[in-house]
């Protein structure tokens, strides 16, 4: 991909801001690092094979955990006490024992001695199983890429799909591809954040979006098969792996080979109030996931914007974005599989916004070369005029070619008035495809000048920035959460939804998953 010219940043200051990052987000790891959660358990779970749901639609993985955390807690990790049981008492395999747990009919204790070794060689095997299932979807990724071709233009074309019913989720699907759509997002029903478990099969009723389940990403993923083979590029499928069950959705996506994911640090603190530390500890090992599977993680900084204002907050962008850069590296996810999200959502009305999106558009691609950065379209500051907001999204596309944007999320001009129809997004692909076309290789020749008002803008954004890194790592970053700094949202770190299902790690724990995780190559 070609690079934009280079602004003339203070190299000192970009590695003070990175070095500042580090520092604030350290202590945070090293609570991921020492600590649990059920979420996280349930994803071991998940990767050792254990899948379904009882009659009242509730994962056996929740019923299993359930009756292990009554029993002896989480503090130990799951896996010991489940897989002890299931060798000592002859269960015939982790289904079974689900439905023997769920009707009280089993309690569970820890091992000790040649117990416990045979419980941790049991386990870790079964999760190898699901880790291997993970590996094979990334080679099978690999070979149609190579047989297929990938997308043969940057950005990616990112455009939403969902209607609640994954089987009209489908055609709609197929369809935007044909359209010239890259990558195809399926939205989840609003609200599915906050469910504390995974819902289980195909699904036909969604507020606003589909559920995310294992059974849909399967379908959805088969379907784009067959339109890739049919369009001669690989067409890739984005889902979410946030909210209480990130990493379980991650794990989901791993084994049924999705391509992008929906993965920001902060974003369910700060727009779903879920506790801080569970979604530090869940977010962790879902990115591990998510390197092992080689799934693009795409962050969400772009909804900051939605509350607090595009200028003066520009800084909290740039901000979040190295924090995120630090965590996804501390997981393993080199810079080709982090989506960084920045946003075109300053108010029209002020003079010179463009100028100041190109600054913004720019420094974001400068400090962040490698990464394939995801550039969403306004949202804020549509009005339900379909005229002025196919202009402000021609705008936005603009800024993404002259910007040399990675990912470019498609503008709906009917944004803040309907969910969008076919023929919504057929316009909103005719901007894109007419601007990236007619702009061709415009990247190349876009040099703004050394000392004008772009370059001047990027300095002062990063000089805020580090200014605000630099506090932060006085204060602490869950301090800076609880402030109201990003998004201008205070989320505590003892309050918010699914604190009760965080522990801390007991000197014994074990999981099988971060384990094989840790260190991963990509290979078992």
């Amino acid at each position: 991909m070609t690079q934009p010219a280079r602004l003339p940043l203070d190299a000192e200051l970009i590695a003070r801001a990175r070095r500042l990052a580090q520092r604030a987000g350290q202590p945070v790891v090293d609570l991921a690092t020492s600590h649990t959660t059920v979420a996280v358990e349930r994803a071991m779970l998940r990767l050792a094979g254990l899948s379904g749901a009882d009659p009242d639609g509730i994962p056996w993985v929740n019923r299993l955990l359930d009756a292990v955390r009554s029993d002896v807690g989480i503090a130990h990790g799951a896996a010991l006490p489940v897989f002890h049981s299931l060798l000592s008492e002859g269960h015939q395999d982790l289904t079974l024992l689900a439905h023997k747990a769920a009707a009280g009919a089993v309690t569970f204790t820890m091992p000790t001695g040649a117990e416990a070794d045979a419980a941790r060689e049991a386990s870790r095997s079964a999760v190898a199983g699901g880790l291997a299932r993970v590996d094979a979807g990334r080679l099978e990724r690999d070979r149609m890429v190579g047989e297929i071709g990938d997308p043969p233009q940057r950005p990616w074309i990112y455009l939403i799909v969902a209607t609640g019913d994954i089987y009209e989720d489908i055609p709609q699907a197929q369809a935007a591809a044909r359209a010239g759509a890259d990558v195809i997002a399926v939205i989840r029903s609003t609200g599915q954040s906050l469910l504390d478990y995974v819902p289980e099969g195909a699904t036909r009723e969604g507020f606003a979006g589909t559920y995310a389940t294992g059974e849909n990403f399967r379908l959805m993923r088969a379907a784009l098969d067959e339109t890739s083979r049919e369009l001669g590029r690989y067409v890739r499928l984005c889902n979410y792996a946030s909210g209480l069950c990130m990493p379980e959705i991650a794990a989901l996506a791993g084994m049924h080979r999705l391509d992008m994911m929906l993965n920001d640090s902060m974003y369910g603190i700060l727009f779903r109030d879920i506790n801080p530390i569970r979604t530090f500890v869940d977010q962790r090992l879902s990115r591990q996931i998510h390197a092992r599977a080689g799934i693009i993680i795409n962050t969400g900084e772009d909804n900051y914007l939605t509350t607090a204002d595009a200028v003066e907050a520009a800084h909290t962008v740039t901000v979040s974005q190295l924090l995120n850069e630090f965590f996804a590296h501390e997981a393993g996810l080199p810079d080709q599989l982090l989506g960084l999200g920045h946003a075109f959502e300053i108010n029209p009305d002020l003079t010179d916004s463009f100028r100041m999106e190109l600054a913004h558009a720019m420094l974001a691609r400068q400090l962040f070369p490698d990464c394939p950065l995801k550039w969403m379209p306004p949202t804020r500051h549509m009005t339900g005029d379909v005229f002025k907001g196919n202009l402000l999204d021609g705008f936005f596309n603009l800024a993404g070619a002259m910007t040399g944007q990675g990912i470019l999320l498609v503008g709906m001009m009917t944004e803040a008035v309907v969910t969008p129809w076919l023929s919504d997004r057929d316009i909103a692909l005719q901007n894109v495809r007419y601007v990236l076309n007619a702009c061709g290789g415009l990247v190349e020749d876009f040099h703004p000048p050394a000392d004008g008002f772009i370059a001047r803008r990027a300095q002062q954004v990063l000089g805020e920035a580090v200014e605000l890194l630099e506090k932060i790592v006085d204060d602490g970053l869950l301090r800076a959460i609880g402030e109201g700094t990003f998004g201008i949202m205070k989320r505590p770190a003892d309050a918010g939804r699914g604190l009760d299902g965080v522990e801390k790690h007991a000197e014994d724990y074990y999981n099988p998953a971060s384990d094989l995780l840790e260190n991963s190559s990509g290979e078992e």
